[in-house]
């Protein structure tokens, strides 16, 4: 009994998190269709039109990434970074593997500017319901969704938990009211479900190819957000989503498309805000006051994914360090970037007085949806035969079906690169830039430290055999590199002329997983001169873990003799690498002082491997860049 409560609040979460920015499509989808293409508002279009959205929802989310790519995790975590995790720990050739990582980068990019506009259309088309019942409140749309979205980013630093308990209900309360809304009008017009036949489907796309191709393009906002059925798979697990979807998403979806089909084959005037008009008047306030609470839902949890991704990425070296702080004490995947929430905040509002209204955006909206499940459908191929070993046919055969409908979409979004396409390109292009500039320099910088070091076995050897003096206390040194001397520790015995006691040498690896048990962090190395009481730790961190130093050492303290001192009252000794722009032609000028201004702005290690600040000592060393 209490397995399936717990299993039953793991759904009504999911459905509060996970299917925000999918259910909030409804708003924009139809118009935007006819919008962009000059079919008809005739009984047929209307048809082939909303069967094209219920089947690209069936085939995309249902066969896609319920039954087939969320099937492919690291350890339960899902999305973009889990598919190259896995990639990464097979034996690929070095060049193969950094095929995929460019084109994980690629994804990563199109997320990042998936989580600017997602939070401009969704509200801005919440907000535009306001239209219908004072026509005099056009002026302020867009200045009332500025001040709601202020607000949004403004809360982001108290985190969701407070208010994530509402999340659930409220967005079943929408399901549920979107779904008698549609079912409303499915009463009084049945002949829309000759919709849910697939040849419906096909047939208008033959009798309309052009037509149907560049609708396309709009189609795919139905399934906006299903990247996030993947990448939250970690917090709620794939039953949790999986039923979540079935038994409520995905029926009330239907028939939400369905009800507004048959309203606006009945009342073609109604197609500029089918979805609010399917509801009475007096009705109507109430369900735009609900829709703006489900499109902040939605524009929260594309947010949350971004802070998710980008520590991620940090982890992982795609990113410098950034102050992360955690908004729960429970639940260690609630983080809060402050710099990256208003470089968001920044440019979501940009977004919004440029565009000034959800139709516009929807163009724009449609490239970065289509990228990034064409990105995931290459990964996940690449996992079926990497990983799993499947046979080459069964992959080709997948990637064939999978394909083909993302390629479509994809395809089709490039028909409106001037009519706002060119918006998520250009994001994912800097954000690309930013991300590849990162760990290029990154990579540059680790070999030049890795020179420097030499060994630390080789170092002990020599330290062994000279007459260095030993202070009293002990002595932590963060390594950079395993098994390499740190920078800070030839820094001590080269011009301090001395060394403390007690050494423990300490080695931080970011593993391809998301998490690492608090047992299984630290590894032992013996150095082989056990009187010089000088020892080396390496710790072992998943690329969602919190890197705390000193609490895996204190964890270590209690479960080996190795570590005998208390991490607490110890001195910590880091060496900060400052880049300097050399000659060389491994990167250029201009991506090199791209690179200093990250590392200018990145947190420092002290923060960001939470050492205290009162006993720990920062040793700065230039290394060429």
């Amino acid at each position: 009994m209490v397995k399936k409560r717990h299993s039953g609040l793991l759904v009504v979460g999911a459905i509060g998190v996970v299917f925000g920015d999918i259910g909030t499509s409804p708003l924009y989808v139809l118009q935007a269709i006819f919008g962009v293409s000059s079919l008809s508002l005739t009984p047929e279009d209307i048809r082939g039109v909303i069967s094209l959205i219920i089947w690209s929802v069936t085939l995309v989310v249902t066969v896609k990434y319920i039954s087939l790519i969320m099937r492919a995790n690291n350890r339960g975590e899902g999305g973009i970074m889990a598919l190259i995790a896995l990639i990464w720990r097979t034996r690929l050739a070095k060049r193969k593997k950094a095929v995929f990582t460019i084109l994980s980068l690629i994804g990563v990019s199109l997320f990042f500017g998936d989580s600017i506009i997602t939070p401009a259309i969704s509200v801005l088309s919440a907000v535009e319901g306001t239209k219908l019942i004072a026509p005099q409140l056009t002026q302020f749309v867009v200045p009332i969704t500025l001040t709601i979205l202020a607000g949004l980013f403004a809360l982001q630093s108290k985190g969701t938990g407070t208010i994530g308990v509402l999340f659930g209900p409220i967005m079943i309360a929408w399901f549920i009211v979107s779904a008698i809304g549609g079912l409303m009008h499915v009463i009084d017009y049945p002949a829309i479900l000759s919709a849910l036949l697939p040849g419906v489907a096909v047939e208008f796309f033959l009798s309309h190819p052009l037509q149907g191709f560049i609708a396309m393009g709009a189609v795919v906002l139905a399934i906006t957000g299903t990247e996030a059925l993947y990448a939250d798979m970690g917090h709620f697990g794939r039953p949790a989503i999986s039923h979540g979807w079935l038994l409520l998403v995905f029926p009330a979806l239907l028939l939400t498309y369905l009800g507004q089909g048959a309203l606006v084959t009945q009342h073609p005037e109604t197609i500029h805000s089918p979805f609010f008009l399917m509801f009475p008047q007096e009705l109507q306030l109430p369900v735009i006051v609900l829709a703006t609470f489900a499109t902040l839902i939605a524009s929260q949890a594309v947010i949350s994914g971004a802070f998710s991704l980008a520590r991620q990425a940090v982890a992982l070296g795609f990113l410098p360090r950034l102050t992360i702080k955690h908004t729960s004490r429970e639940e260690v995947g609630q983080v809060y970037l402050p710099f990256l929430n208003w470089i968001i905040a920044g440019l979501v509002a940009m977004v919004v007085i440029g565009f000034g209204s959800a139709s516009n955006l929807a163009s724009a909206f449609g490239m970065a949806v289509s990228g990034t499940l064409a990105i995931d459908t290459i990964l996940f191929l690449a996992v079926m035969y990497l990983t799993w070993k499947r046979k080459i046919i069964v992959v080709a055969i997948t990637g064939i079906l999978l394909l083909s409908v993302d390629l479509l979409f994809l395809s089709s979004s490039f028909t409106k690169l001037f009519h706002g396409a060119w918006l998520p390109i250009g994001l994912a292009v800097a954000a690309f830039i930013v991300l590849s500039t990162w760990h290029k320099g990154h990579r540059i910088i680790s070999r030049e430290r890795h020179l420097l070091e030499g060994s630390l076995q080789d170092f002990v050897n020599k330290l062994h055999h000279s007459r260095v003096p030993r202070i009293p206390g002990y002595a932590i040194y963060l390594g950079h590199n395993v098994g390499n001397a740190p920078l800070a520790l030839h820094m001590t015995v080269d011009q301090l002329k001395e060394l403390h006691k007690n050494v423990v040498v300490v080695s931080v690896k970011t593993a391809h997983i998301p998490h690492v048990p608090e047992r299984s962090r630290i590894v032992f190395d013996g150095l082989g001169h056990p009187h010089d009481n000088i020892s080396h730790v390496t710790l072992q961190f998943g690329y969602k873990d919190t890197p705390n130093v000193p609490r895996a050492l204190e964890y270590a303290r209690h479960q080996s003799a190795e570590i005998d001192f208390d991490p607490r009252k110890a001195t910590y000794f880091i060496s900060i690498a400052q880049p300097v722009v050399g000659r060389n032609h491994r990167m250029s000028r201009w991506r090199k002082h791209l690179y200093l201004a990250m590392m200018r702005n990145a947190s420092r290690p002290t923060d960001f491997f939470k050492l205290p600040l009162d006993r720990t000592v920062e040793m700065s060393s230039f290394v060429e860049l």
